[in-house]
């Protein structure tokens, strides 16, 4: 079963924290000094916030798969459509180990299709210590290899 994600990034981490708590009625699963994680069933949803990367909101979406063959699945789906994508493989980024590749749309909204392996300590392993200045810099996420979209032909301006 796939699990729909959200990041977004944030100026004060404890005041989203407090309004997230409240919004989802759960406590975060996960909590850093500069991220937190809920993993909600009701909705499926695996929503991340953080103090780092850059314009505040909406960093990036994706699709979190519980196996690697939902992963590959969705990989050749991607690719069956001519899709660009960013294959990063196994990568250490957000407190978590996992194989995944990045696609963008034709508004340049990343998209992170991923399979998590396991948690890590820190929020990326390329930086020395996660807290400093420069790991801001390094973030991992969608701000760096994402390709650039290839249009999509529709004929519907409809939602």
């Amino acid at each position: 079963m796939k699990r729909f994600h959200v990041h977004a990034h944030v100026e004060d981490l404890q005041a989203s924290i407090a309004f997230y708590s409240k919004l989802f009625a759960a406590e975060p699963t996960r909590v850093e000094s500069d991220y937190a994680k809920w993993m909600l069933e009701d909705p499926r949803v695996n929503f991340a916030i953080s103090t780092r990367g850059g314009t505040v909101g909406v960093d990036h979406l994706g699709i979190q798969t519980d196996t690697d063959e939902e992963l590959t699945a969705l990989k050749a789906q991607a690719q069956a459509a001519d899709m660009a994508l960013f294959d990063q493989g196994e990568a250490s980024c957000c407190y978590a180990r996992s194989d995944k590749y990045w696609i963008t749309d034709p508004q340049g909204i990343a998209w992170e299709q991923f399979h998590t392996l396991g948690d890590i300590p820190v929020f990326n392993e390329s930086a020395k210590d996660a807290a400093a200045p420069d790991a801001q810099a390094s973030a991992c996420c969608a701000s760096r290899g994402k390709p650039v979209a290839i249009p999509v032909k529709s004929s519907s301006s409809c939602c």
